[in-house]
């Protein structure tokens, strides 16, 4: 098994066009052709966590967070980033980070969140507008069967919770083959017309080059009449944070026991609460003061997440109980969603979730 099968199942999952700008997902250090000797999941890459991956003979670490995130300018060995690349490449280790794009996946890191809070109807929170595209391609009727089946198994055609979605119209077109041509039918120089279906589907950003593959692999024409129409429609099942609901709702401090439970902590720190019972709940792991807006949009009672400053808890204005229940906390099970994951699909080399506590906070 070779490292790219492995990152390719994972981008799968979490394209990495999902990334933000500012994030650096994907192979970061190492060999896509290196044969995989084991896996090792961890929330941070840590120099620990590349002795631990030496001791159990993984040569591929996948982490959460990316250990190279801003520009690297020498391997000096002068900071923690510089020696956990240094020891990976040393010892032939391939380093691999699936961040913000697990983040903004349905069955991601706030779906992991979700499920252990024991949340229902899970929707995604801030829906991402900008990745979806219309193909339109004109097709001759005895094609069109293969060329839209070709389309589906590529990926294309998924609206919501529906897959395989369509829209077919029949029509005459005409073309007249210029000298050099050389068409499935027709003459040259002579204008042709014909019966064409015109086939509308819809394609993620991130499919585009495996649905047109797809196209031209069961099109007949030399050239393929074609548009590509980029459309400012969100795509609900991709995204940043997660909504939920506990049906019936339950009492704030019902609430917060649950996620003391559910997240394994000491102390939370959250905002004055409220005099309504918990039901509507938005989460967000990670840093998500940038959603607490979204969450008030749609009427959360409350919003869970981490790296809130002291001055963005005055935010909630009495609307929403905001919790922070720490970066680290809100993440803890990544490794194992991620880690469940890859055991589920290879069984030629094991998957070790980290035994190394990254947590760079202590609570005294």
């Amino acid at each position: 098994m070779r490292t790219q099968e492995v990152l390719s199942y994972l981008e799968q999952w979490a394209p990495l066009a999902l990334q933000e700008s500012y994030d650096n997902s994907g192979l970061l250090v190492g060999d896509r052709n290196a044969k995989v000797t084991g896996v090792l999941v961890s929330l941070d890459c840590t120099e620990a966590v590349v002795d631990e991956a030496i001791e159990k003979g993984c040569n591929l670490i996948v982490s959460h967070h990316p250990i190279i995130f801003g520009g690297l300018k020498r391997l000096t060995g002068d900071t923690y980033i510089q020696r956990t690349v240094m020891k990976a490449i040393k010892h032939d280790i391939q380093l691999y980070a699936i961040h913000t794009n697990l983040d903004h996946v349905l069955t991601g890191v706030n779906a992991e969140l979700g499920a252990r809070l024991g949340l229902s109807n899970l929707r995604i929170l801030s829906p991402k507008p900008d990745h979806l595209y219309k193909l339109v391609v004109f097709c001759p009727p005895d094609c069109l069967e293969a060329v839209r089946e070709g389309i589906f198994a590529a990926g294309g055609g998924h609206v919501g919770n529906y897959s395989e979605c369509a829209f077919e119209v029949e029509g005459i077109g005409s073309f007249k083959p210029e000298p050099g041509a050389n068409p499935s039918d027709g003459e040259i120089g002579i204008r042709s017309t014909g019966h064409e279906v015109k086939l509308e589907v819809l394609v993620p950003s991130w499919l585009r080059t495996a649905v047109w593959n797809a196209v031209t692999d069961y099109h007949p024409y030399e050239t393929v009449a074609h548009e590509w129409l980029k459309l400012s429609n969100t795509n609900e099942t991709i995204g940043s944070g997660m909504l939920g609901e506990w049906k019936g709702g339950i009492e704030l401090n019902e609430a917060l026991n649950l996620i003391k439970k559910s997240f394994n902590l000491k102390t939370l720190k959250h905002t004055e609460p409220t005099n309504k019972l918990i039901q509507k709940v938005a989460i967000c792991g990670g840093s998500g003061q940038f959603l607490l807006e979204e969450a008030k949009r749609n009427h959360a009672d409350l919003y869970v997440t981490a790296d809130i400053k002291y001055h963005e808890f005055f935010d909630t204005e009495g609307k929403i109980v905001l919790v922070d229940i720490g970066h680290y906390e809100s993440e803890q099970f990544t490794i194992e969603l991620i880690a469940n994951k890859l055991a589920e699909k290879f069984r030629t080399f094991a998957v070790h979730k980290t035994a190394v506590v990254t947590n760079p906070v202590y609570y005294y």
